[in-house]
């Protein structure tokens, strides 16, 4: 038994480079082909902006945005109409008609965001709607409060 483990401690055993130079060969083309899917940077075909002449002007709306709070008060421009008899409604319908006036003589359209609270009183959004339609502004939107 001893001659037999000292046989094949001697016997050395070859490494098999057939196989080895295959699989490398087998990956060198494996990379050459994967590599050629993506295009170079110089192939791509880009078309970058010249300068660009504008023939109209572009019409920026100018907007308005009207809160409602949830303890009834009515913000506008920082001004604050918080009366409880609606006295200062026609004060409010007052300044929306001159925003009205001045829109139509910049020749813009008059846009009033109403911006109401969760918990504001609904009578108070109907009250600026009415204000709105009291100046003949039409483009009414809704949006939150921020």
């Amino acid at each position: 038994m001893k001659a037999w483990v000292n046989e094949l401690i001697n016997d050395k055993s070859e490494l098999q480079i057939a196989p080895l130079i295959d699989v490398v060969f087998l990956l060198l083309i494996y990379f050459m082909v994967s590599a050629r899917l993506k295009r170079p940077e110089a192939d791509l075909n880009l078309a970058l902006p010249g300068a660009v002449s504008v023939s109209t002007q572009m019409e920026i709306p100018d907007e308005q945005i009207i809160e409602v709070l949830a303890d009834g008060r009515i913000v506008l421009n920082n001004k604050v109409y918080a009366s409880q008899d609606k006295s200062d409604l026609a004060g409010l319908e007052y300044t929306l008609l001159r925003y009205s006036q001045a829109a139509k003589i910049s020749k813009s359209k008059a846009m009033i965001t109403i911006a109401a609270d969760d918990d504001a009183v609904h009578e108070r959004v109907v009250d600026v709607l009415n204000a709105c339609a009291g100046a003949g502004i039409k483009n009414v939107t809704f949006g939150s409060v921020e």
